[in-house]
């Protein structure tokens, strides 16, 4: 079994594309009327299918989970955040952690939470 993608709820999809264009140079590989498959795994998902699908009520900003994104040029990056959406909301600004790692996170525009850090280091387990 292969996890293919991961599934966001969004309010306005071109809004949404436009954002994860922006930040994240992600394209659209499919658009299914509502239901957008981007690189990198990423699907939007328009709110009321998505509300049609559970029948129940959809929470922004949950905290229950995140995108997680790397880059090297991790001020770059703020700048530009701060450049195409400067009403972002955070969760922290641009910070480092006791490990080495700087990361800064804030919710996109419908409050899926989102994580920018430098790359890691990834130690092999035996």
């Amino acid at each position: 079994m292969k996890l293919k993608n991961v599934l966001i709820v969004v309010k306005d999809i071109e809004r949404s594309r436009q954002f994860y264009h922006d930040l994240f140079g992600l394209e659209v590989i499919l658009d299914n009327d509502g239901n957008m498959i981007m690189t990198e795994g990423l699907v939007l998902q328009e709110e009321k299918i998505w509300r049609e699908f559970l029948n129940d009520d959809i929470i922004p900003q949950n905290n229950a989970c995140e995108l997680y994104f790397e880059e090297d040029d991790i001020e770059g990056f703020v700048e530009k955040l701060e450049k195409y959406y400067p009403e972002v909301k955070y969760v922290n600004r641009l910070m480092t952690h006791s490990w080495g790692q700087r990361v800064v996170r804030f919710y996109d525009p419908d409050g899926n939470l989102i994580e920018v850090g430098t790359p890691m280091r990834l130690k092999v387990w035996q």
